[in-house]
C-alpha cells in the first residue's frame, strides 16, 4: 500500500472532541508504506486502551493531589521535629508533587491521542507530516513524532 499523507489546514490543538466531529473512518488513517490500513477493530482498541488509560491517570491525580493536600495540612505541625524528619517531609512533598505534574503530563498526551483520532490526524508525525506508522502506534500510542524526527528530537537534548 502506498503511503498515505494528508495535510492539516489547521494546526493540531490537541483539544478534545466537542462530540459534534464524526470520527475519521478507520481506513482513513495514516499508515506507511507496506502496512495494512487500520481496521475498526484496531481503531477501536487504541481509543478503549488510551481511554482506559485516561481513566487510570485521572485517578492516580487525583490520589496524588489528596495526598499532598495530607502532606501540606501536616507540613505545619512540625514542632519538635529534627532536620531528617523535615527532610523526609519535604522529599515526599517533592515527590508526590513530581508524579502528579507526570501524570498530568501523561493524561494531556492521552487527551491529545484520543482527539488525534477522532480528528482523523492520528498517526501522523507532528513535525514532518508523514505516516508515524501503524506498529510504532500500536505500541506507543501517544506518539506524536516518526522514528527519524524523535530521533533527531533527542539528539538535540
Amino acid at each position: 500500500m502506498a503511503t498515505k499523507k494528508t495535510t492539516r489546514e489547521e494546526p493540531d490543538t490537541g483539544a478534545q472532541p466537542t462530540g459534534t466531529m464524526a470520527p475519521a473512518p478507520p481506513g482513513d488513517l495514516a499508515v506507511r508504506a507496506g502496512e495494512d490500513p487500520w481496521t475498526p477493530e484496531e481503531v477501536a482498541e487504541a481509543r478503549a486502551g488510551l481511554a482506559a488509560e485516561a481513566d487510570r491517570l485521572r485517578e492516580e491525580i487525583s490520589a496524588a493531589e489528596e495526598a499532598l493536600t495530607g502532606l501540606m495540612r501536616d507540613s505545619g505541625d512540625g514542632a519538635g521535629d529534627d532536620q531528617a524528619d523535615t527532610g523526609s517531609k519535604n522529599a515526599t512533598r517533592e515527590h508526590e508533587m513530581a508524579l502528579a505534574t507526570n501524570n498530568r503530563e501523561m493524561l494531556y498526551q492521552t487527551e491529545r491521542a484520543l482527539g488525534r483520532i477522532e480528528a482523523g490526524t492520528y498517526g501522523l508525525c507532528e513535525n514532518c507530516g508523514n505516516p508515524i506508522g501503524k506498529a510504532r502506534m500500536q505500541v506507543f500510542p501517544r506518539a506524536t513524532l516518526c522514528v527519524d524526527c524523535k530521533q533527531r528530537q533527542e539528539r538535540r537534548f
